[in-house]
């Protein structure tokens, strides 16, 4: 295949990708808690058509070599882990974390998941689940017999029963925050899965030793600029059709090479 070809090739592709990371991004914008990507690439392997050459003379220098590149490719796609903005939902099950952290979950299969999303529920029996239905670590139980339940910004969880108006204390909310939380693996249902490149999890409470703070009936929504999404987008359309008309040049000058051979 010519070079340029697949040079041009590789760059539409990569373009491809770009606009398929944005597309998930505005997808997602209304999203609680989501975090945006960004696609990132790099230069593929150097043609070298002349070496360094050293040219003799009154002043000797060394003239640089001659390379000429084969295109891009997709080098990584980096969640970018920034504070998304707060929105008060004034449901006393609704959570957010307010700087570093995630709440713990366990999947059905026993394994630990991750989310920052804090639309907690009740099950029947009164465990504080995910939408999904999975249990918050450590587990949390609700008496049947509460008629409200209060969550302190340091994470202590207080239910307000009929014999107890001040509120008897069912447990504590625990984070778990990572030294590279972008490294974390995405499982779908706002759930990550720690990772080697996330390393392993420090455990804290709210508000104590660098974790954020959890805030009571608000909700952390998607970190989404739509108005950013949209030149980027626009930005990859022009570099496709950049790569397309590289194609269309190449193959013309193949034809005009070739019709000289006749």
């Amino acid at each position: 295949m010519d070079p340029s070809l697949s040079a041009a090739a590789s760059g539409m592709k990569a373009q491809q990708i770009r606009v398929e990371v944005i597309a998930n991004n505005l997808a997602n914008v209304n999203t609680t808690a989501f975090k945006r990507s960004r696609a990132h690439f790099e230069d593929l392997l150097y043609q070298t058509l002349q070496g360094p050459a050293r040219v003799e003379g009154s002043e000797a220098r060394t003239v640089q070599e001659v390379q000429v590149g084969r295109g891009t490719r997709l080098a990584t796609i980096q969640r970018v882990d920034g504070q998304g903005p707060l929105e008060t939902t004034g449901r006393s099950l609704d959570l957010a974390i307010e700087g570093e952290g995630f709440f713990q979950v366990q999947l059905p299969d026993g394994t630990l998941a991750y989310t920052r999303d804090g639309s907690f529920s009740l099950s029947d029996r009164g465990m504080l689940v995910t939408h999904g239905g999975y249990g918050l670590v450590p587990g949390i139980i609700v008496p049947p017999e509460a008629t409200g339940i209060s969550i302190s910004r340091t994470g202590v969880v207080t239910a307000l029963l009929p014999e107890s108006p001040e509120g008897v204390e069912v447990g504590r909310l625990e984070l778990a925050r990572f030294p590279n939380p972008a490294g974390l693996r995405a499982l779908g249902e706002n759930l990550y899965q720690e990772t080697s490149s996330s390393g392993r999890p420090t455990m804290g409470f709210p508000q104590e030793a660098g974790f954020g703070r959890v805030l009571q009936g608000v909700l952390e929504g998607s970190n989404v600029e739509v108005v950013q999404e949209m030149v980027e987008m626009i930005s990859a359309l022009r570099a496709y059709e950049l790569s397309a008309k590289a194609v269309t040049t190449s193959e013309q000058m193949a034809e005009t090479a070739n019709a000289l051979i006749r």
